[in-house]
């Protein structure tokens, strides 16, 4: 099979998904939105159009496309919810004191509404004559209607409407510090509302994205369900995003060609389906889709079998980049060991995660475990010392620091003290029970927003392992590559991650191409070193897929086996690749 490089040696900002076979499902625009779905009601002869908000999608922008149609009765699902201490009952994440970490609930949305209003609201829609419209988060709790409609929205675009000041859904939190406003979005309202897109799934006539407030696009519930489907059949990535830190570098800006007017660039998410989306184009028209859609979906053949056994339809595995380079160190930290998340957080597993060194300049270091001797009723005096604005912290008496260079990789099994250095560019691969990070020390600094970020020592002494010293680190994580084979033009390593974890990443560098098989187990890989490369199957199964240097992609379990070439015959590659253990 030919292949001509599209961008080869350029990271792709925008991966776009092509959805043959679909010319004619997808459309842009409110006014054209308006006009196929008053064709679809009147195709089956249909007077009730439905629209499921997701928490987040603001209702003037549903109102556009719905209100030109002149429907005789409007139901806004916001009417039903119970109001006051049970409604707030409801919505709570628990731990109050918090401002940052909640407990994981479970519920349906359901919890949020009173049946007697439903019931109320059921009438008038009987009674009623004419199109009706019932929209609303919660809306489809009423009826799914003649012709129903999914409103998408993304969680990163989600987070960046409540920065902006959105509340949370029948909240009056506008004003609330953003950690706090994601805290109900995380551990409650946002999976209510994912229960309930996921018990439609298979009944929604159209997926309408709703990230682009300017120009709302819809695709048919038949064109969205093909969609999800081919995810799992190839390799993708997903779109990423990037944020700014108070720690934050230089590299990915130069690198990614990002905007010069941020302030610097500390994060980006290229391999977080929980947070990232997807991109597809569907006759012409291009789509986004949150990327846990396709997780819900069809977790098997994404994950394998025995990853699903383990984890439910939850994407265990995370692939980010910190980036310190010409920035700061990251705070000093711990993540909590599993019984703590469990018992606290009621999360089933923890933040076990490693550094691998995408690139390093001058001074590059990782802080990791504590000194050998180290006193723990000391240190943790001189954190609070240093927390309440006394004496700084001093961390390199209390904290290893090695020197990290290109292609180290440190294991960082939870319940180690640790942080990147300045100066250096870190893949971060990691277990993926979202932000549950205690930071012990902040080097005496403000966030950009200018107030102090929270710090959480109380939490980190009880998970800090004290015997992780520097003999027993030097030992078990700092580096421990492992050469599993070498034949000609291609080398495979064993990089880590350390026992206690359930991640393992192994390294393939070299000219000739590599094959993969996922032994059902999805893999998350990044290319590490090299330009371009080329993800193939050997027996046809999907097309050639292009990568670039530092970008991630995953390949579903159900590929089963796969080659990574480089783009560029005789240049040599590396790739890390992260899969769950048997």
């Amino acid at each position: 099979m030919n292949y001509t490089a599209k961008i080869a040696g350029n990271y792709e900002k925008y991966p776009v998904k092509t959805l043959a076979g679909f010319d004619g499902h997808a459309w842009e625009g409110a006014a054209a939105l308006s006009e196929v779905l008053r064709r679809a009601l009147e195709n089956r002869g249909g007077r009730v159009l439905v629209f499921e908000l997701y928490p987040g999608v603001e209702k003037a922008d549903i109102e556009a496309i719905f209100l030109p149609m002149q429907p005789a009765l409007v139901l806004d699902s916001d009417e039903w919810t119970w109001e006051g201490e049970r409604l707030r009952a409801a919505l709570d994440p628990g731990l109050p004191e918090d401002p940052v970490f909640g407990v994981r609930r479970e519920d349906d949305l359901a919890l949020c509404f009173d049946p007697e209003k439903i019931a109320a609201a059921r009438r008038q829609l009987e009674a009623a004559d004419g199109l009706t419209v019932v929209y609303g988060v919660g809306a489809s709790l009423l009826t799914t209607g003649d012709v129903l409609v999914q409103c998408s929205l993304a969680r990163w675009e989600a987070q960046l409407r409540l920065r902006a000041g959105q509340p949370n859904w029948k909240c009056d939190n506008a004003d609330a510090p953003i950690l706090q406003k994601v805290k109900v979005g995380y551990f409650v309202l946002w999976r209510m509302a994912d229960r309930q897109k996921t018990a439609l799934r298979e009944r929604v006539d159209f997926l309408l994205d709703c990230n682009d407030r300017q120009t709302p696009r819809m695709m048919t519930g038949e064109a969205y369900r093909a969609a999800l489907a081919a995810f799992v059949t190839a390799p993708f990535r997903l779109k990423p995003y990037f944020d700014p830190g108070v720690w934050g570098g230089e590299w990915m800006r130069t690198h990614f060609d990002l905007p010069k007017e941020a302030p610097n660039f500390a994060w980006s998410f290229d391999g977080v389906p929980e947070e990232n989306s997807l991109l597809v184009r569907a006759g012409g028209v291009t789509l986004e889709i949150p990327a846990l859609d396709v997780v819900l979906a069809h977790p098997k053949a994404l994950l394998g079998e025995r990853v699903f056994a383990r984890f439910g339809a939850e994407f265990p595995i995370r692939f980010d980049l910190l980036d310190t380079m010409q920035g700061q160190n990251l705070s000093l930290q711990v993540h909590p060991l599993r019984d703590y998340i469990h018992s606290q957080f009621h999360m089933s597993y923890t933040q076990d995660e490693s550094y691998y060194i995408l690139d390093a300049g001058e001074g590059s270091c990782v802080y990791l475990g504590v000194k050998e001797g180290v006193d723990r009723a000391e240190m943790l005096a001189a954190l609070r010392t240093a927390q309440a604005g006394g004496a700084p912290f001093d961390a390199e008496k209390y904290v290893n620091r090695f020197p990290a260079k290109k292609h180290d990789h440190f294991s960082i099994p939870a319940g180690t003290v640790h942080c990147s250095g300045a100066n250096t560019m870190v893949l971060e691969i990691s277990a993926t029970p979202y932000i549950f990070t205690f930071k012990l020390w902040d080097w005496g600094r403000l966030g950009l927003d200018g107030k102090p970020r929270p710090i959480h020592i109380d939490r980190g002494e009880k998970n800090i392992q004290w015997q992780r010293d520097t003999a027993w680190v030097r030992d078990q994580l700092v580096d421990r590559t492992q050469l599993l084979s070498a034949s000609p033009g291609l080398t495979v390593e064993r990089t880590g991650l350390h026992p206690l974890e359930f991640i393992e990443t192994l390294r393939h560098t070299g000219t000739a191409p590599a094959l993969h098989e996922t032994q059902d187990s999805v893999h998350v890989l990044n290319l590490v070193d090299g330009d371009a490369a080329l993800v193939e199957s050997p027996d046809g199964a999907f097309e050639p897929f292009e990568v670039h240097y530092a970008e991630t992609f995953i390949l579903p379990a159900a590929v089963q086996r796969y080659t990574i070439r480089p783009l560029q015959d005789g240049q040599s590659i590396s790739t890390i690749c992260a899969s769950i253990r048997p």
